[in-house]
């Protein structure tokens, strides 16, 4: 059943409010991707505040037309359009589609956008092969707490010692 002008405005509007939301999005094509692999690819993205809207070219355009992302030529991508928009992580849309694309040959990565710029499928590819925001967090508060820890230590050292002599002294 073909959509009426207002739901397909709805839907532009909805796709353009996406893209001003987004901090990370990326590009696909999922022709001969199944129903039960494209609800799993889903699953996986909205595990991680992703969101995957599948459309015709001519609403993404318009969509993009209404937000900043003007400058990119949709009909450059061969068959139908999927996009990944990431709300809260720049990295866990490029990671998880490009995950499963591995291992699924029907899903394909034509590139994406990252503050605000196209970027193209090999810089999607390695944006994938970042830590997550987690991740990064961790090791900052490693690295941070690294030189308060050998502090504690090299002090702790110091009193050990005193206690050993104490405790040899009363052996004596």
């Amino acid at each position: 059943m073909a959509k009426t002008k207002e739901q397909k405005k709805k839907e532009i509007e909805k796709i353009a409010d996406s893209f001003k939301e987004a901090k990370a999005v990326v590009f696909t094509s999922y022709d001969g991707l199944s129903v039960a692999d494209s609800q799993a690819l889903r699953n996986q993205l909205r595990k991680e505040d992703v969101t995957y809207v599948a459309g015709k070219k001519t609403l993404l355009k318009r969509a993009m037309a209404a937000s900043e992302a003007k400058d990119i030529d949709l009909d450059s991508f061969a068959g139908s359009l999927g996009l990944a928009f990431g709300r809260s992580d720049e990295v866990a849309p490029a990671k998880i589609v490009a995950k499963f694309a591995k291992g699924n040959q029907h899903l394909r990565i034509h590139g994406g956008i990252l503050e605000g710029m196209f970027i193209t499928a090999e810089k999607v590819m390695e944006l994938a092969k970042l830590p997550s925001r987690d991740e990064l967090l961790a090791k900052t508060v490693h690295t941070i707490k690294a030189p308060i820890s050998g502090l504690v230590n090299v002090l702790s050292g110091n009193l050990r010692g005193l206690v050993n002599v104490l405790n040899a002294l009363k052996n004596k």
